[in-house]
Formats: C-alpha cells, sequence, structure tokens
C-alpha cells in the first residue's frame, strides 16, 4: 500500500506519495498561480484524482490521505479557514475530496500541527513525545504535542503563539498578526525595517541601496552579515523576541525539545544559540536547562511529512 501526502501553503501546493516504511516515492510541487476559492479546491481534487490512479496502476494503491492547511481545520465541521487563501473562510475541503476518493480515508490538519508529526516521524524529534515546533516564516505559528498527541484546543486553534503578548504598551498595529508575529515574523520583520527607515533619515547604510518597498526579510537578515547597523537592531530584537517566546513555551509545556523551521529559519538558524541565552533569562529554570532548542532537520518538506505520518496513522487498523 502507500498513502497520499498533501501540503497546501499560501502560494504552492506540494503532493507526496509514501511507501508504509516512510519512504518518499514520488513529490510535485505546483504554484497556485493566484487562484483562490474553489479553484483551489479543484487543484487539490484534480492532483489527489491523479495520484490516486497513477498508485491504483502499481502494486501500493493509495490506502489514506493526509491534507496539511495553512489555517485552522474545524474538525467536526470539515471546514477550512485559511487567511491566504481568499474565499477560504469555511471552505468545506474534507467533503470535496471525499467525494474523488471513494472509499479511501482523509485526514486534514493544520499546517503547524503537520510540521510537529513530520518532525517527530522523521526529524529532529524523533522519539520525543512533548515537542513544540516554532514555524517561524511569513507569520508565526507553533505545533504543540504533548504526551504524544497534538494540542488543538476547543476549538482546533491551539498554537496561535503569533498573538503571544511580549510587549507593552498595546499597539494598533498588532490588531491584525498580534504582537509577536508583528515583530520577528518573516513579513513583521520588513514592515519594522520600513518603519525605521522612514523615521530615521539620516541612515545610509546597506538597506537604503534598494526600493523601500522590496525589503524583505532576507534582505535585513543580508544586511545583518555585513554588521548593518539597523539590521543588526532589528535582528538583535527579533532574538529578543524568539527568546522570551521559547521562555514562555518551556514553563508552559515542560517540552522535550523547541524545533525552529519555517522560512525564516533559514537564515536565523545561526541565531538559535543567542535565542536560547535570551530564553535562559527569562524562563523556569530547571525545565529551560533541560530542553534542547534546534532547527528543523527536514526544511520546507515538515509539513508534507506530516500529513504523510496522518495518512499512515489513519490507514492503520485501530
Amino acid at each position: 500500500m502507500a498513502v497520499l501526502a498533501m501540503d497546501l501553503g499560501g502560494t504552492k501546493l506540494a503532493v507526496a506519495v509514501f511507501s508504509p516504511t516512510g519512504i518518499l516515492l514520488s513529490n510535485e510541487v505546483v504554484e497556485l498561480d493566484n487562484r483562490q476559492g474553489n479553484a483551489v479546491g479543484a487543484l487539490i481534487t484534480g492532483m489527489a484524482q491523479q495520484a490516486i490512479a497513477a498508485q491504483q496502476a502499481t502494486d501500493m494503491p493509495v490506502q489514506a490521505i493526509g491534507i496539511s492547511v495553512p489555517g485552522i481545520n474545524h474538525q467536526k465541521e470539515g471546514t477550512v479557514w485559511a487567511p491566504n487563501i481568499p474565499g477560504w473562510d469555511a471552505y468545506p475541503l474534507l467533503k470535496e475530496v471525499k467525494q474523488v476518493s471513494g472509499n479511501i480515508p482523509v485526514i486534514i490538519e493544520s499546517d503547524r500541527a503537520c510540521y510537529v508529526l513530520g518532525e517527530q516521524w522523521q526529524g529532529n524529534a524523533h522519539g520525543c513525545k512533548d515537542v513544540i515546533f516554532l514555524a517561524v516564516g511569513t507569520g508565526i505559528g507553533a505545533g504543540i504535542l504533548v504526551n504524544g498527541k497534538v494540542l488543538r484546543g476547543a476549538h482546533d486553534i491551539a498554537g496561535a503563539i503569533g498573538w503571544m503578548a511580549l510587549q507593552q504598551p498595546f499597539r494598533s498595529q498588532y490588531v491584525d498578526c498580534g504582537c509577536f508575529e508583528y515583530h520577528a515574523s518573516g513579513e513583521g520583520i520588513a514592515k519594522v525595517v520600513k518603519a525605521l527607515l522612514a523615521a530615521e533619515p539620516s541612515y545610509n547604510g546597506v538597506l537604503r541601496q534598494q526600493p523601500v518597498e522590496q525589503i524583505s526579510a532576507r534582505d535585513v537578515f543580508a544586511a545583518y552579515d555585513k554588521k548593518d547597523v539597523l539590521a543588526t537592531t532589528v535582528i538583535q530584537s527579533c532574538i529578543t523576541y524568539w527568546g522570551m517566546a521559547v521562555a514562555n513555551l518551556v514553563s508552559l509545556f515542560n517540552p522535550q525539545k523547541i524545533i525552529f523551521g519555517g522560512g525564516v529559519f533559514g537564515p536565523a538558524t545561526a541565531l538559535i544559540p543567542a535565542i536560547k541565552a535570551e530564553a535562559l533569562k527569562w524562563a523556569q529554570p530547571i525545565s529551560m536547562q533541560l530542553v534542547s532548542v534546534e532547527a528543523t532537520a527536514l526544511n520546507g518538506s515538515a509539513g508534507i511529512y506530516g500529513a504523510g505520518f496522518l495518512a499512515l496513522q489513519e490507514s492503520r487498523p485501530s
């Protein structure tokens, strides 16, 4: 048998087939090309049909489907809220996929839950039951594993730590994304730099050498590597925020590991020792001494591996 894994992001869809032992048999990435609403759903169901048919022609037909989605999966309703996909406020993804999967079971999870499950299955959290995957990309979220189970919360929203309050007073910029995400996500880093550039006309460093509207977090890290003063100020601030977040998570959950991933880690991976040093100032001391803070072993593939793991679990007799 085989299982089908699908990882939906804000700009692309990854589709993979795994063997029962976790071997990646095939992997394909399709750009969303500005698709919205039903068009994204049609892409998912079309790719699912294609993969099911391809595997049916082999001796390893698809036995289950796992799907990672970038937002909130409402398990009871079978609907998905995905803020980066217009028209996905309560999208009936489970119903649509089941219409093409037939008797093949389908399970859907949030991307942050899939990240931590993928890392537990074939990454740096292998063998761990209490792990937090801190995903820092365009936004910030956390996949939380407690005693081997994904923590979902009462309404499937647990892990939305971009809204973690790490600064006072409250600012209007926090309304749409939260304090932590505003200051220390990929998009947040770019926003903070742009605001500083506007406020400091005398600055004439590396980040003045390109149109301000084009500046990304990657540009800020490149400037940081060149010891640019403004970039250093912003990244040092991020280290503080990331460290405080780690401290709060360690004090709350007492995990074995905290694993950083997402597009920012990436270039921020080298900062993990400094982040842990910052966390040591704030966290419950015994728990902080015992936790391991690491980078992902799966890079951008944690979501697809997590979806594959879900499908394998769903395909096995209970």
